[in-house]
C-alpha cells in the first residue's frame, strides 16, 4: 500500500485500542451521561463494530505508536479526560500524542475548572463537545457552552464541535451547522474544528467557513471515500487551509482503511502537506512541522 504523501501526518482524532469492543461502549455510554444498564442499548450500540480490538497481552499506547509507524503518523490528538489510556499517554510520549480533553458545559464551572486543570497538567491544546450526546444536550450556540468557549479563547486553545446528524439514535437539533453563526460571531478569536461529517448540511458548513476566518472541518469518522465531495472540492481551492485529516482510528475505523482510500482521494499535489499535518499545527497552536 502507497502513503498518499511523504510528509509526517498530524491525525486529529484517535482512540486507543482496547481487547473487546464493549469497553468503548461503556466508555462512551458514560461520556454521554447514559450510566448503568446493557451496553448494547446504548444508542452507540450498533456502531464501530468494525474498530480494531488491542491484541492479548499488549499495551494499548504502544500497540498504537507501532501502528502510527506504519502510517507515518507523526502525532496524534488524544482524550486525556475520557479515554482511560490518553492520559498516560500524553505524559510518556509529549511528542507524539496532543493532549485534548472533552468536557460536558452542563456541569457549569466544574467544565471551566476541568479545562484549567488539564491545561495545566497536560498542557492541552483543545476542547471536545458533542452537543447530541450530552445528558440533557447541549446545542451548539447554548449559553451553557458559552464559558467553555471564553475559557478557550482565554487559554488559546481550539474547540472540535460534531455537528450533523449524529450517527448514534438521538435528537440532531443541536448538532445543526447554522447554530455555528452566532458562536463564530461572538468569539471572532475562537478556532473551531467541525467535527463528523456537517451532513446533510455539508454545502452550509463550506460557506460559513467562507464567512468566518477561524472555522475549520476535520474528517473525523468518515471513511475517505464517503467524505462529502463538496468538502473535497473546497479543499481543492479556497478551503486549501481549513480542512484537516482526522482518522477516528479505533473506535470505527482502521488505518488501514483510512490510507487504503486516501491513496484514492483526489486532492492537489499542494493541499496534501496542509490536510495532513499543516493546518493541524497551526489550528492547534503548535510549532510548524519541519518539512
Amino acid at each position: 500500500m502507497s502513503l498518499p504523501h511523504d510528509v509526517e501526518v498530524v491525525d486529529t482524532m484517535i482512540w486507543f485500542p482496547t481487547p473487546t469492543e464493549a469497553p468503548k461502549y461503556q466508555m462512551i455510554q458514560g461520556a454521554l451521561g447514559q450510566h448503568g444498564g446493557d451496553p448494547s442499548s446504548s444508542p452507540t450500540s450498533y456502531l464501530f463494530s468494525n474498530g480494531p480490538s488491542l491484541p492479548e497481552g499488549r499495551d494499548p499506547v504502544d500497540y498504537t505508536l507501532e501502528q502510527m509507524a506504519k502510517f507515518n503518523i507523526g502525532r496524534a490528538v488524544v482524550d486525556v479526560a475520557l479515554d482511560p489510556a490518553g492520559a498516560g499517554a500524553a505524559q510518556r510520549h509529549p511528542d507524539r500524542f496532543i493532549a485534548s480533553c472533552s468536557v460536558d458545559p452542563n456541569l457549569g464551572m466544574e467544565a471551566v475548572r476541568q479545562i484549567e486543570r488539564l491545561h495545566r497538567e497536560f498542557g492541552i491544546r483543545a476542547v471536545s463537545l458533542a452537543p447530541a450526546m450530552m445528558n440533557p444536550q447541549v446545542p451548539i450556540d447554548d449559553k451553557r457552552a458559552y464559558p467553555v468557549y471564553a475559557k478557550c479563547v482565554e487559554l488559546d486553545l481550539a474547540v472540535f464541535i460534531t455537528v450533523g446528524v449524529p450517527g448514534p439514535r438521538v435528537p440532531m437539533a443541536a448538532q445543526r451547522v447554522e447554530l455555528l453563526d452566532e458562536v463564530c460571531w461572538f468569539f471572532p478569536e475562537l478556532r473551531i474544528v467541525m467535527r463528523h461529517g456537517a451532513e446533510p448540511w455539508d454545502d452550509l458548513a463550506v460557506k460559513l467557513m467562507l464567512k468566518w476566518p477561524n472555522l475549520y472541518y476535520s474528517t473525523s469518522a468518515f471513511a475517505p471515500r464517503r467524505y462529502p465531495q463538496s468538502i473535497i472540492d473546497y479543499a481543492n481551492t479556497r478551503g486549501a487551509d481549513k480542512v484537516m485529516f482526522a482518522g477516528y482510528y479505533a473506535v470505527g475505523l482502521t488505518w488501514d482503511r483510512i490510507f487504503t482510500e486516501l491513496d484514492q482521494l483526489q486532492l492537489k499535489d499542494d493541499v496534501w502537506p496542509k490536510f495532513l499535518r499543516d493546518n493541524a499545527y497551526r489550528v492547534l497552536g503548535l510549532a510548524p512541522a519541519s518539512s
